[in-house]
Order: structure tokens, then C-alpha cells, then sequence
């Protein structure tokens, strides 16, 4: 039987979407950097990058998988929010309206010294939303931690009225990519 994949990341969102799909993993959350200007698809596919080579130094020769995700709203990247203000902020900009939702994954193969990364998008339109409700799901404190300060599995469901692409992207591992890029590297899923 061959060794569990390492997952680079400490989400339990995307431990669960692996588990979801019979992956067997060990998680490993390395620290890097996430300093990265550019274009959202070059962000998160160069971060998704930056956190599967972290890994790969702790566990050479084994498959490792990495993920990083953002929103973009308005032409302005949101990540974590820093605080209940900065969650506010976010929320005022994604209320009713589109915004996109973009996870990079890359997968590196140990063994052969194979790297690849690719990046999803998904369309994801809020409802408008009245004050209270935002200071309401902000006081919930599911905003801190989530980039673009929600979490459409959790309480901001309900505020998503259009999705266009992979709800699995929008949780922070788009299942579909992840499998094409196992596969690749000769993992079966499934």
C-alpha cells in the first residue's frame, strides 16, 4: 500500500472535501510567506506552490498536494480579514453583487520531481444584505480565518443566491482539479 499523500494545509474545510473523496493524507501546515502580487490565478497557484515546496523539504520522495485560495471583488483581493472592521469592509463589497473565488492546487510527485499547479474560478453572487445582518454575521465570528470573510458551507449559505462553477472551489479545494492532478501523478480516486 502506498504512503498517504501529505496535505499542506491545516483547513480542516479541506481535510474534510479530501476525506469526502477517499484521499488518504497526513496534514502538514507549513509557514510561508504569502506576499505574492499579480494576477488572482498567479496568486494562489504561486502560493499553492510556495506551501507544497515547504512540505516537500519535510517529506521528500512522498506526493504532496497544497491548495490556497481568494476572493476578488471590485478588482481588490480579499484574503483573512484582519479584524471586525476589515470583515465589514469585505462583506459591504460582496453584498449584492458578483464576485469570484479562485483556489490554486498544486501537486508535487516526490518521486519523480513532478510539479504541477493549476488554478480554479467560481462565480459566486451574495444577496444585498441590511446592516444588522452583516454586524449579525460578523458578531457569529465565522468571517475570521476565510478569505473574503465567509464561509459558504456555514452561516453565508444564505446569502449566496448564484454559483457558477465548483461549490467545492468555493469552500477552498475544487474537488474536480484536485482529482485530475492526482490522477496525474498516478493516484486513482475514486
Amino acid at each position: 500500500m502506498a504512503e498517504p499523500i501529505i496535505l499542506a494545509s491545516a483547513s480542516p474545510r479541506r481535510h474534510e472535501l479530501l476525506r469526502q473523496i477517499g484521499v488518504d493524507f497526513e496534514a502538514y501546515a507549513p509557514d510561508v510567506d504569502e506576499n505574492v502580487q499579480g494576477e488572482p490565478a498567479q496568486v494562489v497557484c504561486a502560493l499553492a506552490e510556495r506551501k507544497a515546496l515547504a512540505a516537500l523539504a519535510l517529506y521528500p520522495g512522498r506526493v504532496i498536494l497544497a491548495a490556497d485560495t481568494l476572493v476578488y471583488a471590485k478588482g481588490e483581493t480579499l484574503g483573512k480579514p484582519r479584524d471586525g472592521q476589515d470583515a465589514l469592509r469585505m462583506l459591504r463589497l460582496l453584498q449584492g453583487d458578483w464576485h469570484e473565488v479562485y483556489s490554486g492546487v498544486c501537486v508535487i510527485d516526490g518521486t519523480a520531481d513532478k510539479l504541477r499547479c493549476r488554478a480554479d474560478v467560481t462565480r459566486v453572487r451574495f444577496i444585498p444584505m441590511k446592516e444588522q445582518e452583516l454586524h449579525a454575521y460578523i458578531a457569529s465570528g465565522e468571517p475570521y480565518g476565510k478569505a473574503g470573510a465567509y464561509a459558504v458551507q456555514g452561516l453565508a449559505g444564505q446569502f449566496v443566491c448564484r454559483l457558477e462553477g465548483s461549490s467545492s472551489n468555493v469552500i477552498g479545494l475544487p474537488l474536480h482539479l484536485v482529482r485530475e492532478l492526482l490522477q496525474e501523478t498516478g493516484i486513482k480516486v475514486l
